[in-house]
């Protein structure tokens, strides 16, 4: 073993990894975990964008995940703690030294932008980074740690806004990675973001932010929670005042307390069409304007492009809904379609309760993951040729329903074992194939732009006209219009038609 490659030198200090030794077919690899990249955000730093660290003197271990955001128990996650002092990032990389730098792959976690970890088991980047990438992943502040919008906070800030704390944490990553991943191996000319959920969303205003412009080279969205329309600053500091107007007791107010105090500014029920706070918000100054708008009128970094969304996005998401009968389904459509109910009801309807939970969650897929994903595709492909899209719909052996929201991340890390459920735990031979020729796709894609072949099946580029995509299921297969009739239709209502 060679140690000094195991000892880096970043603009804060020197940190000391560990090798990961050859494990289940995996070469070696050397892991950097738990290096913080911005200040710890408590105390004055609370609701204040991201600072630098602070430089430390002789060797920092960083050997272990950082602390989590706070959040709900998170079983996937291999942190040790939760901590509002949550801003690390980490690093994997082949032990074997490449004659030349290699592409980056940045991966930003889901989590509903309330929750999730870059020590997520499921998206470990040690198998990853074994194909010959240098892996990373890291935390960002969520709920309201992250998002809080607040006018006493616009007021004292310099651009006169507030909120959006958590995606300039993701920017001060990038900024990270740019200034030190070098010393890692890594090519900072090739960085391949990729996300999933509140992580792809990310990518998605990224894409449109002009303060993110030039940090990343390519992109992977995995159920890009984007196109959306976005609350406005002042929507949202109304929302902040929930909370109280006395921003310097809540900046005392121990990380706990404030986190008990979530439940004020997130609903019960997500509205289909409408917008929600704590999440990334229109400040006008972050952020100018709705993806929507932006990505038709070609305001967007074009780059190659890989897209794609699951068959079962929103039932797992939606299993808590009040909506058991078909009366409540109906009153539920109404509110979210009070124009349009009848085309709702032909594309989303429930002839029975049975089916008055099965519909909505249909709807939700649609309007929070499908109509972005698609819309995302066929704006990058109007100026950047190089655009894919996939439809993930594999079950695993005793998965009676899905593939879930998020289902695909563990193919892709080659993290089998690490499913979210028991049943999800077990896999079979498909399921292996599957995984490599996803894992393969992304890596050729970080290299080259280009994810090639999955499994020697041809995979189409996209564009609006042909509407083309990859299925990962049961075997691999080329298809077009996934779910045209429905997303026309909401399309329509996005659009204004």
């Amino acid at each position: 073993m060679n140690e000094d490659r195991l000892e880096i030198a970043t603009r804060p200090g020197r940190v000391r990894g560990v090798e990961l030794p050859a494990h289940a077919g995996r070469p070696a690899v050397r892991a950097w975990r738990g290096m913080p990249y911005a200040a710890a955000p408590v105390g004055a730093l609370r609701w204040r964008p991201p600072e630098p660290p602070e430089a430390w003197t002789g060797v920092r271990p960083a050997l272990d995940f950082g602390p989590d955001p706070l959040q709900a128990p998170m079983p996937a996650s291999a942190a040790a703690s939760q901590s509002e002092d949550c801003l690390h990032i980490n690093v994997w990389a082949p032990a074997q030294a490449a004659q030349q730098p290699l592409p980056v792959m940045v991966w930003l976690h889901g989590g509903g932008f309330v929750g999730g970890s870059g020590a997520d088991r499921r998206a470990d980047g040690a198998r990853l980074a074994a194909r010959g990438v240098v892996v990373v992943s890291f935390n960002y502040r969520s709920g309201l740690f992250g998002y809080l919008a607040h006018p006493a906070l616009s007021a004292e800030s310099a651009s006169g806004s507030s909120g959006n704390y958590g995606l300039l944490d993701q920017i001060a990553a990038l900024r990270w990675v740019q200034d030190n991943i070098a010393g890692f191996g890594g090519d900072a000319s090739r960085i391949t973001v990729f996300g999933v959920s509140a992580g792809s969303a990310s990518i998605a205003l990224m894409l449109v932010c002009p303060t993110a412009a030039g940090l990343f080279h390519r992109a992977i969205l995995h159920s890009p929670g984007t196109a959306r329309p976005l609350a406005s600053l002042s929507d949202a500091e109304q929302a902040g005042l929930a909370l109280g107007d006395d921003l310097e007791a809540l900046r005392r107010l121990p990380a706990a307390e404030l986190f008990a105090l979530t439940p004020r500014l997130v609903p019960a029920v997500r509205g289909l069409t409408t917008p929600r706070v704590l999440r990334p918000i229109r400040d006008g100054v972050l952020i100018p304007q709705d993806e929507r708008a932006a990505f038709v009128t070609g305001r967007l970094q074009a780059l190659p492009l890989i897209v794609g969304t699951n068959a079962d996005e929103g039932s797992l998401l939606t299993r808590n809904w009040p909506v058991r009968s078909v009366a409540e389904h109906r009153a539920l459509m109404q509110a979210n379609f009070p124009g349009t109910l009848d085309e709702a009801l032909r594309h989303y309807g429930a002839v029975d309760d049975a089916q008055a939970l099965p519909r909505v969650a249909e709807a939700f897929a649609d309007t929070q993951f499908n109509l972005g994903a698609r819309l995302l595709g066929h704006c990058m492909a109007r100026h950047e040729p190089r655009v894919w899209r996939y439809v993930f719909t594999r079950r695993r052996p005793g998965q009676h329903d899905g593939p879930h929201h998020g289902d695909e991340v563990a193919y892709v890390f080659g993290q089998l074992s690490q499913g979210r459920t028991p049943e999800a735990q077990a896999f079979d031979d498909t399921d292996v194939q599957i995984a490599e020729a996803m894992a393969s796709a992304w890596v050729s894609f970080a290299h080259d732009a280009d994810p090639g072949a999955p499994g020697g099946v041809e995979w189409p580029r996209h564009d609006a006209a042909q509407d083309r995509h990859l299925e990962f299921g049961d075997r691999m297969i080329a298809g077009s219009g996934y779910r045209r009739a429905a997303l026309d239709f909401l399309d329509a209502i996005a659009s204004g038609g």
